[in-house]
């Protein structure tokens, strides 16, 4: 199955039906008069975040969604059948964006959350409606409200707890797969990761999800390479880890270019908890390791850990520095809801 993160749809949720203009007239009943129904009501364009999906890939090939009609009025003051709503079901992390693909209209990150996108239009009103003492016999009736057509952006960010972060070869799909079961596109070029991929990864028994996305480069920001525009599928990740290629010529200049193309992406993705770590340290001996880690820690203002994804050294040092991130922002978060609750005696 492809992968796919931002689709372009256009939705038009369903006209109401037209009011009835009827009479009762039927043989040996002494008293007539208006009976015309009212029109049903348009149907609502409905978005669902579902289980089971992981990729926006169903939206390249049906872009257009209507919803049904109502059905107008009829005579013995029948009410017309209201139109069926129409549900898009995409993944859990789908931001629902407007046209001018900016303004958020809603953002799914829970199973079963629904959005009405479009609601239907009302059915008009029948004569029946419009019978009073002075107007016994009304001639009109009133036509259904139309439909709203509008285009809206869906856009995928995957849940993860973690989001690894590195220039193209650092090793961030090697150590996804030396700790998970996620099997990733390993190759020694760059951009051999063209789509996320996630994997749960375990340390002291417990779990959490690691998204790994394609690397950046200088100037990603800017369109150069494969871009920043993956940089979305960890901005909602507890932590970062940002892994600085060891067997690399400049390794404090690739992590600066790394805090660069963040705080250019904007938003607070720079300023999350981020864990360092310089990989591939089993083609690095003694001396190397400590001039490298050295240089690293006097430009990130803190500790940097040593791990080798191919050897697994030092793997389980940095999932336990990961999980304590975690940990700390879960308790953040359940304390932060705590105290928004109300007291009740």
């Amino acid at each position: 199955m492809k992968f796919l993160d931002l689709a372009k749809v256009y939705i038009r949720s369903g006209s109401g039906g037209n009011g009835c203009v009827s009479f009762r007239r039927e043989k040996y009943i002494e008293y007539g008069g208006p009976d015309g129904g009212d029109g049903g009501r348009g149907g609502d364009v409905v978005v669902e975040a579902v289980q089971g999906l992981n990729t926006l890939i169903d939206f390249r090939y049906q872009q257009h969604f209507f919803a049904q009609n109502g059905r107008p009025g009829e005579g013995r003051a029948r009410t017309g059948a209201s139109g069926e709503d129409i549900i898009l079901r995409v993944p859990v992390g789908t931001e629902i964006i407007d046209e001018d693909e900016e303004t958020i209209l809603a953002d799914l990150t829970e199973v079963g959350q629904r959005v009405i996108l479009a609601k239907g239009g009302n059915g008009g009103f029948g004569n029946l409606h419009f019978k009073s003492a002075t107007n016994q016999a009304p001639r009109s009736a009133n036509p259904g409200l139309g439909g709203i057509e509008r285009t809206i952006w869906l856009r995928l960010k995957l849940i993860a707890d973690a989001g690894l972060l590195g220039k193209p070869n650092a090793g961030k799909s090697t150590f996804l797969a030396a700790t998970s079961n996620a099997r990733p596109k390993i190759a020694d070029y760059p951009f051999t990761t063209l789509v996320p991929n996630l994997g749960v990864v375990g340390v002291d028994g417990t779990e959490f999800v690691v998204a790994d996305i394609p690397g950046l480069i200088e100037g990603a920001s800017e369109g150069r390479g494969l871009g920043d525009m993956f940089l979305g599928h960890v901005e909602r990740c507890a932590v970062l880890l940002h892994l600085v290629d060891g067997s690399g010529g400049d390794p404090v200049g690739d992590y600066q270019t790394i805090i660069e193309e963040l705080e250019a992406y904007g938003g607070d993705l720079a300023e999350k908890p981020r864990v360092t770590v310089l990989n591939k340290i089993d083609t690095l001996d003694e001396e190397e390791r400590e001039f490298i880690k050295e240089e690293l820690e006097s430009v990130t203002d803190g500790p940097v850990l040593l791990m080798s994804g191919v050897s697994t050294e030092g793997v389980t040092e940095v999932l336990r520095a990961l999980r304590e991130k975690i940990d700390d922002r879960n308790a953040a978060e359940l304390a932060a809801d705590q105290e928004e609750e109300p007291w009740r005696p």
